[in-house]
């Protein structure tokens, strides 16, 4: 067991796994195919916890944002943020696409192959993906605009049966404004129970993650035995740019939040380290949940009740990496087609990408990147290559995408909470006490100065208890 908490929180030991796996899947393919299914196993264990955690998370952090001064403007202001780095994410991959140009200077043998693969696919009677993903179903089927029934559920427990994040969302919402209102008498017994609700699920996740190794070395192992290495070479012009993109991005992210946390840059990667590498390796946009909030409030400072109310909230939401995604793999499909790309259309790319980012609440995995059909049809693309090309490869996107969104909800909390004190949590120097205060004089000892003043005391009890006697003799 403490391996394995080492192995989860190593970046080398993770990297190991992978390249480990990559080999089982060449060489070993049974011992591939188990420690993919232990890695569903995980999957599955995490998405039963994160959901009721992310009801609670948001019940709490809706109710302690109310408590601050301006709350309306606060939620407003977290809102508006949230749009904002969606679309500056969208703008920043269509002018990085732009300029990259991937799939344009492809060689002919991977246009003919991935021609081969778009042709299979629109000639064939059914096309099954079985992935991490659950909804899979749906992104098959194409995927669709969010309807009413997705946004008003008209049945909570339904949608939270179902894991339909956006319905859940929704839900939890309008009862913590409801409960928020009442006084905290009327609510103590209850709040209580969600406490203690909140602490099991992330105990559940916490210890569930220390599985990350194994589903690391299995995803590894699923790729290398089931990936044919002529999709990723033809493929590899996009996947470059998409990763080069996504890691400008989260530098530019985490550079702010060092700034408005008044702390070096490493240090905030450092204190990021968990949720981070748990979002790129467990490829659940609600699995790193605990370990974010554990992270911006506790080791960064952050407002507690602005850390749970915007991380659950943006783990739905704050779509910037799919955005990211959708712009870049449009660009890709109009370079593979041939499509030249004037003004008006790049920023057409860049709402639409915009738009299937925010109307892809709450799907994740395969499921997400069927909406990317969505901003191929504003252009006339063909939208089987989207069903097709990069289902095949999102095992690999699934993880970049997952830490840009993450930074970016970090982002919004560190904009929104610095620069705010009375609303952030001291942080505790180690040589000295919190800022302001008188520093705090401590005793320690060891068990043998311990045992020498036991000694002493002992010694100085019986000189008393003997004068005292002589002196009642005399």
């Amino acid at each position: 067991m403490k391996a394995l908490h080492m192995l989860s929180q190593s970046t080398l030991g993770l990297i190991l796994c992978l390249a480990v796996g990559g080999l089982c899947g060449l060489f070993a393919e049974p011992a591939a195919a188990a420690a993919y299914f232990v890695g569903q196993l995980y999957l599955s264990v995490v998405n039963m916890a994160a959901i009721p955690l992310l009801v609670v998370a948001t019940f709490f952090g809706l109710r302690q944002v109310i408590a601050l001064p301006r709350p309306r403007t606060r939620v407003g202001t977290i809102m508006l943020l949230a749009l904002a780095l969606v679309v500056l994410s969208g703008i920043g991959g269509t002018l990085i696409g732009v300029l990259a140009m991937p799939g344009q200077h492809l060689s002919a043998e991977a246009h003919a192959h991935l021609g081969e693969l778009v042709l299979k696919s629109a000639s064939a009677d059914e096309v099954r993906v079985a992935l991490f993903d659950h909804g899979a179903k749906r992104a098959s089927t194409g995927a669709g605009l969010i309807g009413v029934d997705d946004i008003f559920p008209d049945n909570f427990y339904r949608v939270l049966a179902q894991g339909r994040s956006l319905g859940i969302l929704t839900g939890t919402i309008l009862f913590g404004l409801a409960f928020a209102a009442l006084s905290r008498e009327q609510t103590r017994m209850l709040s209580n129970v969600f406490e203690g609700v909140y602490r099991a699920l992330e105990t559940i996740i916490a210890h569930a993650n220390l599985l990350i190794p194994v589903l690391v070395f299995g995803v590894a192992a699923h790729l290398a035995s089931h990936t044919q290495s002529v999709t990723l070479e033809a493929m590899s012009s996009f996947l470059l740019c998409f990763a080069f993109a996504a890691f400008v991005l989260a530098i530019l992210a985490i550079a702010t939040i060092a700034a408005r946390a008044g702390q070096p840059f490493f240090q905030v990667v450092s204190g990021l380290k968990a949720p981070l590498l748990i979002g790129l390796t467990s490829g659940s946009a609600t699995a790193p949940i605990p370990h974010t909030i554990e992270a911006m409030s506790e080791r960064l400072g952050f407002s507690r009740g602005v850390v749970e109310l915007v991380v659950p909230f943006g783990s739905v939401f704050v779509r910037a990496g799919s955005a990211l995604y959708y712009t870049l793999a449009t660009v890709f499909v109009a370079n593979l087609y041939e499509r030249p790309l004037g003004a008006g259309e790049i920023a057409l790319v860049c709402a639409a990408s915009v738009v299937a980012a925010i109307v892809s609440a709450g799907q994740s995995g395969v499921a997400a990147v069927g909406y990317t059909g969505f901003v191929l049809s504003m252009l006339h693309l063909p939208a089987e290559a989207a069903g097709v090309l990069f289902v095949s490869v999102d095992l690999i996107c699934e993880g970049p995408r997952n830490v840009l969104s993450l930074l970016s909800v970090c982002t919004v909390i560190a904009l929104v909470s610095a620069g705010l004190p009375s609303e952030r949590q001291a942080a505790v120097e180690l040589q000295g006490g919190a800022a302001g205060l008188s520093p705090v004089l401590r005793f320690t000892f060891t068990r043998g100065q311990l045992a020498l003043a036991a000694g002493c005391a002992v010694m100085v009890a019986s000189l008393i208890l003997l004068m005292g006697i002589g002196v009642g003799a005399r």
